[in-house]
């Protein structure tokens, strides 16, 4: 609603359309939509900071499930005395301070820009998943080594069908909260959630391992089944622990993100105007749920300041509609040289120096490299 909007911007929106008037951009927009875009652009942090505290509050309640389980499993293993139950359990135990680092990472990245943090803090997210690789692969340490034990030194398995009963239902739980935090963090591209999520839904497949071990042990009295079963999780909790570290580590050092960046490039390349005669220099690094974006683009040399704005504005609007509003995005214009003139599809240019020769088409080689395209 326009009365929600702060009267600065009312006055400066129409002064805005008049002046893109002026130079005969004609903007595709009413003067409602221009005042939600200067809205944006007056309050760029708004909607990213939203979408961190809606994080925050979905890892709270994640950790306080996480917390109840672990109790629940405490019980069935107490009751029970399985080792593999026991398994379970541990790895619960890794789910609650896992839960508890990624509240803390996320309370962090949720605060805004500062003076010591340009970026922001969402960095944060990575050293939490970080953390919670490490943790899981420790877990599935412990879980091997008292499964070597209980070979050594077995002992009698009871009330096995309590146990079997209140595992279930932890599992049950623990995979809807894991397919609702992945799902989450993957639409607010945040890793401290993906994390979460994949964990979570890792425990589950798991716990189910260890609920038909359990039966099995149930029917056939075969008390080896019990330590079998949790060496066997052990290994795929390590498994999944690495791989959580492993995307942290990337995360951390800004490896490239060769699905995000194809994504970018197919999706520039659908939208490419005639006045973009090259894009280049295209870097994208991730801090936690906010993108970083910055590139060069070559626009025609004769372009005064507001058109060449113009263009970079219907660019940011393209990435923004594609990839979410947590997005900063700096872009650099660069003017067209000579060289330009064969690869420029612009019809109606009147300096051109070289005929038309050939559209190139952008991929990921030359849409990365620090220089401009030409034939």
């Amino acid at each position: 609603m326009l009365k929600t909007i702060v009267s600065p911007t009312l006055f400066v929106a129409p002064i805005l359309l008049n002046r893109l008037q002026m130079y005969e951009l004609r903007p595709q927009f009413s003067l409602r939509e221009a005042v939600g875009y200067l809205k944006l652009y007056l309050h760029p942090q708004n909607n990213y900071l939203q979408t961190v505290q809606h994080n925050l509050r979905l890892q709270k309640i994640i950790t306080a499930i996480g917390i109840v389980l672990f109790f629940v499993k405490v019980l069935a293993w107490w009751l029970t005395r399985s080792v593999a139950i026991l398994t379970d359990a541990l790895e619960s135990t890794v789910n609650v301070f896992a839960g508890l680092i990624g509240v803390y990472s996320l309370y962090v990245s949720a605060k805004p820009k500062d003076r010591d943090h340009p970026y922001g803090h969402g960095k944060a997210e990575f050293l939490s998943a970080a953390m919670e690789g490490t943790l899981i692969s420790i877990a599935g340490l412990i879980i091997i080594y008292e499964a070597i034990d209980n070979f050594r030194h077995p002992h009698p398995i009871q009330q096995l069908d309590y146990g079997i009963i209140l595992v279930a239902i932890t599992a049950v739980i623990n995979f809807v909260a894991g397919i609702t935090c992945e799902r989450t963090g993957k639409k607010n591209n945040s890793l401290a959630l993906i994390a979460s999520g994949k964990h979570l839904k890792a425990d589950t497949y798991s716990t189910l391992g260890i609920i038909i071990g359990l039966i099995l042990l149930y029917f056939l009295q075969l008390w080896w089944i019990d330590s079998a079963v949790a060496i066997i999780f052990a290994f795929i909790i390590m498994a999944t622990g690495y791989r959580i570290l492993r995307s942290s580590i990337s995360g951390i050092m800004d490896e490239a993100d060769h699905t995000l960046l194809d994504k970018m490039v197919a999706m520039l390349n659908r939208n490419r105007r005639e006045n973009w005669i090259d894009l280049h220099n295209l870097r994208i690094i991730k801090y936690g749920g906010m993108l970083h974006v910055d590139c060069h683009l070559t626009v025609p040399w004769y372009l005064n300041v507001w058109e060449a704005h113009n263009e970079i504005d219907i660019l940011s609007k393209l990435v923004k509609e594609e990839f979410g509003e947590s997005i900063e995005l700096f872009v650099h214009t660069d003017p067209c040289l000579n060289i330009s003139c064969p690869i420029c599809t612009k019809t109606d240019c009147n300096v051109r120096q070289h005929p038309f020769t050939k559209k190139v088409e952008w991929t990921m080689e030359n849409i990365l490299s620090d220089k401009k395209h030409h034939l």
